[in-house]
């Protein structure tokens, strides 16, 4: 009875001694992965950039191509000068419909020097936009506005 009793105690005492060691570093699972991780992102996050296109003054043309996927987005604008790039149709409110309206917002940057200003060909300025089938399925008008007007078309 003496024998049992002392293996019992001897087991406790050492069950007991474990937890003492189960933080410390003799520990070989605690020799990985324990460290918190600093990060280098701002507290506010980052800064996105500033969008400093302008409106094109005029559009000109709006076309929608429909595609095996969806439709193409098409639309013209007409700068005051030449030299105008980076053009973009710009979606509002992240390319959702809105009571089944889709707006564009038709933007390019100016030209990096004083530009001559030249015949309507040589300002033209094209963009296009995709627009999935999914998008197209409840929508029924799409805008795309400029400095001085907008053109919509109603499906």
């Amino acid at each position: 009875m003496q024998k049992p009793l002392i293996a019992a105690m001897a087991m406790l005492l050492f069950l007991g001694a474990c937890g003492g060691v189960r933080d410390s570093r003799l520990n070989p699972l605690n020799w990985f992965g324990r460290e918190s991780t600093e990060t280098l992102v701002p507290q506010g996050g980052w800064n996105r950039p500033i969008d400093n296109r302008a409106l094109v003054p005029v559009v000109t043309e709006l076309e929608l191509i429909p595609t095996s996927s969806g439709a193409l987005l098409r639309a013209s604008g007409l700068p005051d000068t030449q030299g105008w790039w980076d053009v973009e149709l710009r979606a509002l409110n992240n390319g959702r419909p809105v009571d089944g309206a889709l707006v564009y917002e038709f933007v390019i940057a100016a030209p990096r020097a004083g530009a001559a200003t030249s015949t309507e060909a040589a300002r033209l300025v094209t963009a296009g936009v995709a627009i999935p089938a999914s998008r197209l399925a409840g929508l029924r008008q799409i805008t795309v506005r400029g400095a001085t007007n907008a053109r919509t078309i109603n499906r």
